[in-house]
């Protein structure tokens, strides 16, 4: 076994790697979501309907709501109506494997808001929700029939937490604090939420969120990564657009060489996860099936982060994540089914 100092970070080598901050306090479990509180829509249809949007496949797009009444109202089909938000989902993913979580985000005084507040509660979520006179954000997501989603928001509330209320946040119980990348459309407030939680002692773990937000935030995010992330996620479209590079080990290297811990998440085929000067690749959970890809990348940092608070090794912290990303893949929307939850926790009794 060698043992050795990283930055930040003392590793254990003994097969796995075992991942633990040198300042890390045990008693410090609780998983801090900061995002967009959002209801996500969803609704099935084919590529030709996606085209007649006028926006490309597969990415986020800020919309009018106008932009979404107008959409919904020429689906073919039913829709399903979920709490949503890329940081909330996360976040609600480590609630349900029984993990301390909380959540940071605004959202209005509707049904909408109530809805998305109840189902925090009830994923064992402790909601920190700023209220607003405007509507609860939405976000309708077209799934295309390879499981893809292409999606239209309309911030409404959520766009307007302000830095003021999240300094009045405390963070000092806070193991890590996971932001999404949406955030980067607010310089201001993504700024002062990383500063705080690096002033509490918390990790920073930052999710790229979606390409087209990589691609007209690239200047603030290289700066923010540098200053303030110590867990940083991406797909391949992401981490092409930040890094440059198409090529998976090239693309998990150069995202290794930014932040302390480093994941690459590849879909059916698995994973990369970056420690240490190390890259590990997880492989896939299932036989790569999907029926509804949302919330994919969002329930995988679920897993991971939950078991990096744990002290898991970083194998098993991806073995972890790859069991959630697989089974939120087998249901339409994020909820994963309780016999999926149980599937899961199989992994944390190993």
């Amino acid at each position: 076994m060698l043992t050795g100092t990283g930055a930040g970070f003392t590793s254990l080598w003994s097969g796995d790697v075992m991942v633990t901050p040198n300042h890390f306090d045990r008693t410090k479990t609780t998983i801090v979501g900061i995002g967009n509180a959002l209801v996500d829509i969803l609704a099935h249809e084919d590529d030709i309907f996606v085209e007649k949007t006028g926006y490309r496949k597969g990415g986020m797009n800020l919309v009018e709501s106008v932009f979404i009444d107008q959409t919904l109202s020429i689906v073919s089909g039913t829709t399903t109506v979920v709490p949503g938000g890329s940081a909330c989902n996360t976040i609600v993913g480590v609630g349900k494997l029984g993990g301390n979580a909380r959540f940071i985000g605004k959202c209005g005084q509707d049904a909408m808001g109530e809805l998305f507040k109840e189902d925090l509660q009830n994923s064992h979520v402790d909601p920190i929700l700023m209220k607003s006179a405007s509507h609860t954000g939405r976000v309708l997501s077209i799934v295309t029939p390879d499981a893809q989603r292409s999606m239209f928001t309309h911030l409404g509330a959520a766009s307007e937490l302000t830095p003021d209320e999240i300094v009045g946040c405390n963070f000092m119980d806070a193991a890590i604090v996971h932001v999404e990348g949406y955030l980067l459309f607010n310089s201001d407030l993504i700024i002062t939420a990383l500063r705080r939680a690096k002033e509490d002692g918390a990790m920073v773990s930052l999710d790229l969120a979606s390409y087209t937000v990589v691609e007209s935030s690239k200047e603030l995010l290289e700066t923010l990564v540098t200053e303030y992330v110590d867990i940083l996620m991406a797909n391949e479209d992401e981490a092409a657009a930040f890094t440059g590079y198409h090529d998976e080990r090239k693309a998990i290297e150069a995202l290794s060489e930014r932040a302390k811990i480093a994941v690459l998440k590849i879909g059916s085929r698995g994973s990369y996860i970056a420690y240490d000067g190390e890259i590990k690749k997880i492989d896939p959970m299932g036989e790569g099936s999907a029926i509804d890809t949302t919330g994919a990348g969002d329930l995988w940092a679920s897993g991971f982060l939950f078991g990096l608070t744990r002290g898991y090794a970083v194998e098993k912290c991806g073995r972890l994540a790859s069991a959630c990303g697989y089974e939120v893949c087998q249901v339409v929307g994020a909820d994963i089914s309780d016999e999926g939850w149980s599937r899961i926790k199989r992994i944390t009794e190993e």
